[in-house]
């Protein structure tokens, strides 16, 4: 009997829901007995699925049947407001600087001395550039680039500070708080070793958390490609953010 059973789909669109959803299906007994018409539709955002079964019967070992489903795609812009039900969220985060002379190498919001420093728009501050994507990204918010572009002569040369302070507040405002934080820098000079805890405790401080909720880490790249030609330097963010 299983062969004698046939799906089509189509398409239509439909609300969000959480809640898987059960839709109950018409059908004769004779049919129910070996093909349960009961069907647990996983949860969508963007996809909602109506079924319509037609059973005939030819006789009482033969059962053919008929099942049209619709699935459509709806293709509306995602809110930019995260939903506020899940308990935690987890966002990554990458930025990548060159390196050139006559700048500044600041890092997390400390100038590192060195004959070279990061050349960009504001101060170029890769370890907080990357703490701020790895939050929006988690609240499903725009990246860094779109809330504060180079295009945008006021943001030249402005402390990074600036734009950790407003992923700061966008988190809050969302409900959310840091759970913890874990950064890893790439970089073949300086080495990071004498300024690590001083960096850890000014990015801890600009977080509004105790320094043990922040990780921080220091790689070279074994003199591979820009970054370990002291070219450029790099940074990797994941962060975990609780439901407060």
């Amino acid at each position: 009997m299983a062969m004698a059973a046939a799906s089509a789909f189509s398409i239509c669109s439909i609300p969000a829901t959480r809640t898987p959803a059960t839709t109950k299906l018409p059908c004769p007994s004779s049919f129910s007995r070996s093909f349960p018409c009961s069907y647990t539709i996983p949860p969508s955002s963007h996809l909602r699925l109506s079924a319509h079964l037609s059973c005939r019967s030819t006789n009482s070992s033969i059962i053919s049947a008929a099942a049209t489903t619709s699935i459509e795609a709806d293709l509306s812009p995602v809110s930019a407001n995260p939903s506020k039900t899940l308990p935690f969220r987890v966002g990554h985060g990458f930025d990548l600087h060159r390196l050139e002379p006559g700048y500044p190498l600041i890092i997390g919001g400390i100038d590192v001395p060195h004959e070279r420093g990061c050349e960009a728009h504001s101060d170029g501050d890769v370890l907080l550039h990357c703490v701020v994507d790895a939050i929006l990204g988690a609240l499903g918010l725009p990246d860094i680039g779109q809330i504060f572009p180079d295009s945008d002569p006021k943001w030249k040369g402005c402390a990074s500070s600036v734009f950790i302070k407003e992923a700061v507040r966008l988190m809050h405002e969302a409900g959310y708080e840091l759970g913890n934080l874990d950064a890893t820098l790439i970089l073949q000079r300086p080495k990071l070793s004498p300024h690590k805890e001083t960096i850890k405790t000014n990015l801890s401080a600009l977080l509004g958390v105790d320094p043990s909720f922040v990780n921080l880490k220091a790689k070279t790249h074994e003199k591979v490609d820009s970054l370990g030609e002291n070219r450029s330097i790099a940074a990797h963010t994941v962060v975990l953010l609780m439901r407060k």
